[in-house]
């Protein structure tokens, strides 16, 4: 790209900056083009993504003005810039719902649970044989193509997944990683949102709920009336009265 060329996308991006809501920073290791491209077309009703280099994205928030150099602070290893008009945690939240299955590589850690599962493949019967059998995967021959006799779990979720899994995976086409986009932070009314921040918005109720169970098993050890434990405490004095009644009768 030609000095001028960069010059002038530095300006298109300058004042985007300041034609849109929110401005976020994209991390693009590791998302294959063809995912990268699915996932930009999804999301392309709420959001507008541009691949750039940090030297673009610098000498554009100089432009934009100050606010926007909190974006540098932000370190990607593959640059892309995010434009939108959503408010922030609802944003991260659809962007983070927006995936692209994908091939498996040898170290990455299995979101769920991947089985393959009993039936005929269309890999031909020879050497291959061997990839199963290490991988303990029952098969047999059918037709002169391998057949796999017994559904299998060949890993579990947060297991990281051996060369020889990944390649297995791939000669029978199964996607088993999910892609989706890396945000690094957004920027919002002049307040940058990181990626922790942001990731509040699906743990936040998991803690509202655990302090909810929190709350709700100390009133009831300490007999403390709520409207939420009422049922559980003149059930305890039941059975507590039961208990007693057996003893007196002793």
């Amino acid at each position: 790209m030609k000095k001028e060329e960069k010059i002038a996308l530095a300006e298109e991006i300058a004042r985007e900056m300041k034609n849109y809501k929110t401005v976020g920073i994209i991390d693009l290791y590791r998302i294959p083009t063809k995912e990268y491209k699915e996932i930009k077309k999804a999301i392309s009703e709420f959001a507008k993504l541009k691949v750039i280099k940090k030297s673009t994205l610098k000498f554009a928030a100089e432009k934009a003005g100050n606010t926007f150099r909190k974006l540098l602070e932000l370190n990607p290893n593959q640059f892309a810039i995010l434009f939108s008009n959503e408010e922030p945690f609802t944003l991260f939240k659809k962007i983070s719902s927006v995936t692209s299955d994908t091939y498996a590589k040898e170290n990455d850690v299995a979101e769920e649970d991947i089985w393959i599962y009993a039936g005929p493949t269309q890999i031909k019967a020879g050497p291959s044989i061997s990839e199963f059998a290490r991988l303990k995967i029952p098969v047999g021959v059918e037709g002169g193509f391998i057949a796999v006799k017994k559904d299998t779990q060949v890993a579990k979720k947060g297991d990281k997944i051996s060369k020889e899994l990944a390649a297995l995976l791939r000669k029978l086409k199964i996607k088993a990683k999910k892609v989706r986009l890396n945000i690094l932070g957004l920027l919002h009314k002049d307040v940058l949102y990181s990626r922790e921040m942001l990731n509040l918005v699906f743990e936040y109720p998991k803690l509202l709920l655990q302090a909810y169970q929190n709350a709700l098993n100390l009133t009831t050890n300490i007999s403390y009336p709520t409207k939420e434990n009422i049922n559980i405490l003149i059930s305890k004095c039941y059975l507590m009265a039961k208990t007693l009644e057996k003893l007196v009768v002793k």
